[in-house]
């Protein structure tokens, strides 16, 4: 018996006035707006101009919600075999966050060429910015009442209405919270990330990668405890499959990377004396010797420059 739990909410809905909006949607573009507005402040920091980040950002978000969108469908095709209309009914939820980050990081790769602008750079400035805009995405699945865990009877459990269980857990009352505990991950990397990027002089790329790797690992013990219908591969779900594939690339990416852009500084790297790049003009007068006494007299040079 279970004494304490989470409730889940009456209604996929919130009504304001007459206006009604879908809760999953509305947490959706919380989360895109918190994203934004991080990545906006780190990048404008690094030295760029409002107006780049905010293009970058438009077409991370275009492509990010295209992608996820895709994503989702091929992981969980089934569900709309004979429903195909469904596929583009993105409110009613059903985004990959993985299809997102690949997609957009493949459009902007692409734009940041075409400004000559390290790639790196924008990576490291939306590490942080991403695991936000999840956390605050994620409370959509809470109001849907989806993406949910096992059943448990521990105080932080989850009450989900009987038409939203699976058919075998219609006895069952209460879950993990799986939604929770991602946020809970989430807003955790972000404080690591901040954090890390501060303490240490990380090569270009490196923050992104940490994101890479703090997210996986969050994200591979949670898909062992969601009991929601996914595809499988051999038996094992496909996002478990993804996520050991960039825990892995990210970490050997981490230890045996290059690195980004060779010429791009890391967030706390002070910049070089540009004096160490000038050319000196040498004398041709021989160095003192230490024994030798110093005239006070001034010492005329005739040093021509070439133009």
């Amino acid at each position: 018996m279970t004494l304490m739990s989470i409730p889940s909410p009456g209604s996929d809905s919130l009504n304001i006035g007459s206006l009604e909006l879908r809760a999953y949607g509305l947490m959706i573009a919380l989360g895109v707006l918190a994203a934004a507005w991080l990545f906006h402040r780190r990048f404008v920091q690094r030295g760029h101009s409002p107006e780049l980040a905010g293009s970058i950002t438009v077409w991370a978000v275009i492509a990010g919600l295209i992608g996820s969108r895709i994503y989702h469908v091929i992981t969980d095709w089934k569900t709309y075999q004979g429903n195909w209309g469904e596929v583009w009914q993105i409110w009613e939820g059903g985004l990959g966050i993985t299809g997102g980050v690949v997609a957009a990081a493949a459009v902007i790769w692409v734009y940041a060429r075409q400004k000559g602008i390290p790639m790196s750079k924008i990576a490291d400035s939306a590490a942080p910015a991403l695991p936000l805009g999840q956390a605050i995405g994620r409370w959509g699945n809470w109001f849907n009442q989806e993406l949910y865990g096992r059943p448990t009877d521990l105080p932080w459990a989850l009450e989900i209405d009987p038409e939203n269980r699976r058919f075998q857990y219609l006895n069952d009352e209460t879950f993990h919270p799986t939604f929770l505990y991602e946020c809970i991950w989430n807003l955790a990397l972000v404080g690591a990330l901040l954090w890390a990027g501060k303490r240490f002089t990380l090569k270009p790329g490196r923050l992104f990668g940490l994101y890479v790797l703090g997210y996986s690992l969050g994200r591979l013990w949670i898909e062992f405890i969601r009991v929601d219908y996914a595809s499988e591969l051999a038996g094992v779900r496909v996002n478990i499959w993804v996520m050991l594939a960039l825990i892995l690339g990210s970490a050997a990416y981490l230890l045996y990377g290059r690195g980004g852009d060779s010429d791009e500084e890391s967030e706390e790297e002070a910049p070089e004396d540009p004096s160490s790049d000038e050319l000196t003009p040498e004398s041709d007068e021989p160095t003192p010797d230490a024994d030798e006494p110093v005239s006070d007299e001034p010492v005329a040079e005739n040093v021509s420059l070439e133009t």
